[in-house]
């Protein structure tokens, strides 16, 4: 059975993984029609109508301190979050799967070098090491991702080396060896297609982790610009009027705590569907 085609039978049979895939396909598909679907401008001011309640007239989630529509920041937040959580996987997993096949299949004293780079890195606490990247290089949508990718490359290195250790002298690459295939050819096109499932599997669960992230250090004040609506910012603008206006903060806390949730559970998911153990323990139940 192909891999496409173990993925589609097991969402089929999880109603689970089928509401958190759709919650996350709405999610993507309302950041990239933000400007279309906003009902206001995210920036627009009225202190006039600030602070109005949800189900307002013209503001379905009522408006913050600024007379801002919450709405409209609500839906511009979700484009922030999705540009800076699979962006910074993407290139995270670029650098990482390099560093660990090289690391792996070379061996010797640049696979050493290489580990002691990752072991250096994984010292510094995350979350820290982040907060520091991004206040030496400043606020951005830019410098976040920079600074999500700097920290999170070791954890890709670490996983893919791990893998190679494991697939280097087994018959197909010792056999390409022979046939005089170049190392690089053998990383790419033997070694790296037999990683990609584990690698899918973190990639879809650190997704999730980039996202809080993101919104910690843009309620630090660290995250994206004064101009860029984003959830993390909401949540620090929103926590002065908590007991006058719950909605400021709860309604991104709660847009954060959601998609979070829905690509975890994609990412248990994927580890199921692509985990051989997990077919073989359905078959047996099956069979019983």
């Amino acid at each position: 059975m192909t891999g496409i085609a173990k993925l589609y039978r097991f969402f089929d049979r999880s109603a689970l993984t089928m509401i958190a895939l759709g919650v996350l396909v709405v999610f993507v598909a309302v950041g990239i029609f933000a400007p279309w679907i906003s009902p206001h401008d995210p920036n627009a001011q009225d202190l006039a109508g600030r602070l109005q309640q949800p189900l307002s007239e013209g503001h379905l989630l009522g408006t913050d301190s600024l007379g801002r529509d919450v709405l409209s920041r609500l839906i511009h937040g979700s484009r922030i979050s999705l540009i800076v959580g699979f962006s910074a996987v993407l290139l995270s997993a670029v650098i990482g799967i390099i560093v660990g096949l090289v690391s792996g299949y070379v061996g010797g004293w640049v696979d050493s070098l290489l580990m002691r780079i990752v072991d250096a890195w994984l010292a510094f606490p995350f979350l820290l090491l982040a907060i520091a990247i991004v206040a030496v290089l400043g606020r951005g949508l830019d410098n976040i991702v920079i600074a999500l990718v700097i920290t999170g490359w070791v954890l890709y290195a670490r996983l893919v080396r791990g893998e190679t250790l494991s697939l280097r002298e087994r018959e197909f690459v010792l056999s390409a060896r022979g046939l005089g295939a170049n190392p690089v050819t053998i990383m790419v096109k033997h070694i790296l297609p037999n990683c990609l499932a584990p690698i899918m599997v973190v990639a879809t669960l650190e997704v999730g982790v980039v996202i809080v992230t993101e919104a910690s250090l843009s309620f630090l004040g660290l995250g994206a610009s004064a101009a860029e609506p984003s959830w993390g910012g909401m949540l620090a603008d929103g926590r002065a009027y908590i007991t006058r206006a719950w909605w400021l903060a709860t309604l991104p806390g709660l847009a954060i705590f959601v998609i979070v949730l829905a690509v975890n559970v994609l990412g248990d998911a994927l580890r199921d569907a692509l985990d051989p153990r997990h077919e073989k323990v359905r078959s047996e139940e099956v069979a019983v």
